[in-house]
């Protein structure tokens, strides 16, 4: 009787897995952070948003600072 061993490559790296893991929570965690933050920033009403310095054109622009950090 001849037997076969078959290791999946998956289970040979288990820190790939953690790696790819951990990378999708990151992504998940920064996309969470855009949505919240644009939400957030679409609710306040047009003198509000003058308040803070800010104009409805730029909502999009600081919610992706916030969450992804400064792009030049």
């Amino acid at each position: 009787m001849a037997t076969l061993t078959q290791t999946s490559p998956i289970a040979a790296r288990p820190g790939r897995l953690n790696r790819i893991t951990s990378d999708m929570r990151a992504r998940f965690t920064r996309w969470q952070t855009y949505r919240r933050t644009f939400n957030e920033l679409q609710a306040l009403s047009g003198r509000e948003l003058n308040d803070l310095g800010l104009s409805r054109s730029a909502i999009r622009s600081v919610a992706l600072d916030a969450a992804y950090g400064h792009r030049d």
